[in-house]
């Protein structure tokens, strides 16, 4: 049974480790900001896929709810709504960040390698199921350790989170130099300086096809260029009109009214 269960996580912990080093190269190496989130995303799936694997529930549902379906999906919309310029990144707002950087990196990396050494020279005796029964189970472990041995770095985590979030707000603030226009001051706008300020003639108005590519006629049997898309304009596709077929539909509607 125990060998089951260990080829069993075996072969959960290497498909989602394959994932989760997956995502974490995709984040590093993609060229657009949503791709990285994207990323990122996967990486903290696999990751709770883990928690979930070594009898941590909790750690797995925060992980999944918390940072990949409510932090990280926001950072995702914000991308995604504000928009980052690839050139953006190309330009040092604060003197000495890349150096700083590259120092947090390094201890990043240290404090990484010396965890994971610690982790597996120090192993003591029992298992998962005893370590989680010594306060009645997962989450009551948990609590106990965040509200006793690991109270300061909590509350650490929590300042730092709140002055996060205060930062972000205070860099998506923009002030408003000029008063915002009023919809009498933007009609009298439109009317002052655009070429045409009414809506634009449909497609097929006084013509004998509706389609998109079928110039509106005017009253007096012209055409109206402003009633084709642009696009159908720069690659030829307008239907030609046949004067003399428009011409006849007149004379037949004049017989007719008279």
């Amino acid at each position: 049974m125990n060998t089951a269960v260990n080829q069993g996580e075996t072969i959960v912990f290497w498909i989602c480790g394959f994932f989760a080093v997956l995502g974490a190269l995709g984040l590093i190496f993609s060229k657009k900001a949503v791709h990285s989130a994207l990323w990122m995303a996967l990486t903290m799936i696999s990751l709770a896929v883990l928690y979930v694997a070594n009898q941590a529930p909790f750690l797995g549902m925060v992980q999944i709810v918390v940072y990949t379906g409510a932090v990280m999906m926001l950072f995702l919309f914000v991308l995604m709504v504000v928009g980052v310029d690839s050139s953006d990144s190309l330009i040092e707002t604060v003197k000495g960040q890349r150096i700083a950087a590259i120092l947090l990196g390094l201890g990043l990396a240290i404090l990484l390698i010396w965890g994971i050494g610690s982790s597996m020279t120090n192993v003591g005796p029992g298992s998962l199921d005893d370590a989680n029964s010594v306060d009645g189970g997962n989450v009551q472990g948990i609590a106990h350790l965040i509200f006793t041995t690991y109270l300061v770095p909590f509350e650490v985590t929590s300042a730092l989170l709140i002055t996060a979030a205060l930062g972000a707000m205070v860099l998506a603030h923009r002030e408003r130099w000029l008063p915002k226009p009023t919809q009498s001051e933007m009609s009298k706008a439109r009317f002052a300086g655009a070429v045409h300020p009414g809506n634009l003639p449909a497609p097929g108005v006084y013509a004998r096809h509706n389609a998109v590519d079928t110039p509106a006629l005017l009253p007096d049997g012209s055409v109206s260029d402003i009633s084709i898309p642009g696009p159908l304009k720069a690659r030829g596709d307008v239907r030609p009109v046949d004067h003399m077929e428009m011409d006849e539909i007149t004379s037949i509607d004049e017989g007719s009214q008279s």
